[in-house]
């Protein structure tokens, strides 16, 4: 079996940005990056003084009483997307040992019983376990303290 990570598509990032170029509604705010704000663009962590844009999003899923919409962070400006080359594994190398919710969920888009807590120090193997169950169809990795969406993992159809 192979995951794939996935980060927030381009084309959801970029009307994001779009959207809070012509507002200054609550949905969105420009902010200059104090350094850890872990952007969903390029899955890694910001740097300080980088450009970023804070907003709401909806990961994807199915119709379904748990879909959610929250806060994340992303380069304000376009950027390169994750990196594939550094990767070394299937979970983003700049959290790797950050302990995350692994959030699976069936086709339905109700979360499954697969998910778990992992404490960081082997993502890829804590996803492998998730996605053992044939059930699970998608899992979201969730931070441990403030519940934001952090990536979709998906099972891969090569």
């Amino acid at each position: 079996m192979t995951i794939e990570v996935h980060a927030i598509p381009a084309a959801a990032l970029e009307q994001a940005r779009a959207d809070a170029a012509g507002t200054a509604g609550p949905g969105f705010a420009r902010t200059v990056a104090d350094g850890g704000e872990p952007l969903r663009c390029c899955l890694r962590d910001a740097r300080p003084g980088e450009e970023l844009l804070l907003f709401t999003y909806e990961p994807p899923l199915p119709a379904s009483p748990y879909r959610e919409v929250g806060a994340v962070f992303a380069h304000a400006a376009r950027c390169a997307g994750p990196d594939p080359a550094g990767a070394g594994g299937v979970h983003p190398a700049a959290w790797r040992g950050r302990p995350q919710v692994l959030r699976a969920y069936d086709e339905r888009g109700w979360i499954h019983p697969a998910t778990r807590v992992h404490d960081g120090s082997d993502p890829d193997r804590a996803l492998a376990e998730v996605f053992a169950d044939p059930a699970v169809v998608q899992v979201h990795s969730r931070n441990v303290a403030y519940g934001c969406f952090m990536f979709v993992a998906t099972r891969s159809s090569r």
